[in-house]
């Protein structure tokens, strides 16, 4: 049995990890086009929090309130720890292909600022518990951040446009306009195999996460495996896949990717404490009724205590021009202070 599960690991892995391969190159392209801010901050995060929000819809349509939002918990806190550290030991060491010194973050200022009111507000918030208002606050802070990214992104084009041309004057317009048809045809193409790679990629990660959840938890179950290590190491590590395998696969491809990985990361925490638990709250409505409410527990008070300190802290290490592999080494050990914590925190997570 534990073969069995052991061997579809390993095949679901494989094919997360093709998956992944196929976002980078797609994400890589937009990122181009768009901006490495913009597309991590929304197309790559959402893509790669795809398995979490599976978890979530099917946990607290459920009944399970406690594994719907301590799947979040568990999510935040491995990857503003363990995932941005090896983020950034890649990125600036030889696992890279062009090791940096540093990697530059002055430029995430939104989505810091973000993330720390989203990371206190979701704390706050949960004081007495989830109810609808709250879910519609979370949508409504998604949607904000969403736009103001979105704002932010088109500002930055409209500099960048308005220094071409006083640099280059009009020349790059009237080399633009008259390209001719076979360079049009490469970028179309290029456009058209990023479109389809992005594409293939989501529906890798769509498809693959769930069987490999189910499968490295049914191989942890028959290894033996302690439940609070399963609920707390185990499930996020399996639900952030795709997300980690994108991150070390951007990392090292230098400054840009690691650009990428930074607005992916950060992107997808502020999506995990507004839009996550959005969905969370929207789906115990669905399951008890529209006034249902997910109560604070006191695992899920304790658990929101812990990710929200780490939360901040990491976000905090963020707030210079850059960070590097010093600041890797201190989220590495922020993780394994956390996990320690753990071990001494009520195991139930399965409390609504």
């Amino acid at each position: 049995m534990s073969l069995n599960n052991l061997l579809a690991m390993l095949f679901w892995l494989g094919e997360l990890i093709v998956a992944s391969l196929l976002l980078s190159y797609g994400a890589e392209y937009f990122a181009k086009k768009y901006g490495a801010k913009f597309v991590g901050r929304t197309l790559l995060s959402i893509v790669t929090t795809l398995p979490e929000i599976a978890i979530v819809i099917y946990a607290a349509g459920d009944g399970l309130y406690g594994t719907a939002i301590g799947a979040g918990l568990g999510s935040n806190l491995l990857m503003m720890t363990l995932g941005l550290s090896i983020m950034l030991l890649i990125a600036t060491t030889r696992l890279s292909r062009a090791p940096q010194p540093a990697i530059d973050v002055s430029a995430f200022r939104l989505d810091k600022v973000f993330l720390i009111i989203t990371a206190a507000a979701s704390a706050i918030l949960f004081i007495d518990g989830y109810n609808f208002i709250d879910g519609f606050i979370f949508a409504g802070i998604f949607v904000a951040y969403v736009l103001l990214a979105f704002r932010e992104m088109k500002a930055e084009k409209q500099k960048v446009k308005l220094s071409q041309t006083v640099s280059d004057g009009t020349a790059s317009e009237i080399e633009h306009a008259t390209s001719d048809n076979r360079g049009g045809k490469k970028i179309l193409g290029s456009t058209q195999k990023a479109v389809l790679a992005f594409a293939a990629g989501t529906l890798g990660v769509f498809v693959g996460a769930q069987p490999f959840i189910v499968s490295l938890e049914g191989f942890s179950v028959d290894a033996g495996i302690s439940l609070i290590v399963l609920a707390v190491i185990i499930s996020p590590i399996a639900g952030e896949m795709p997300e980690k395998l994108s991150m070390m696969i951007l990392a090292r491809k230098g400054a840009s990717g690691a650009s990428l990985a930074i607005a992916n990361v950060l992107g997808s925490k502020i999506l995990n404490n507004s839009l996550l638990l959005a969905v969370a709250v929207f789906a115990a409505m669905y399951h008890g009724g529209f006034y249902a409410s997910i109560g604070a527990t006191p695992i899920l008070s304790y658990q929101m205590v812990l990710v929200t300190a780490a939360t901040i802290i990491a976000t905090i290490l963020m707030f210079g021009k850059t960070i590097g592999f010093k600041v890797g080494i201190v989220l590495i050990a922020m993780y394994a202070a956390s996990i320690s914590i753990q071990f001494v925190l009520p195991h139930d997570l399965n409390s609504r």
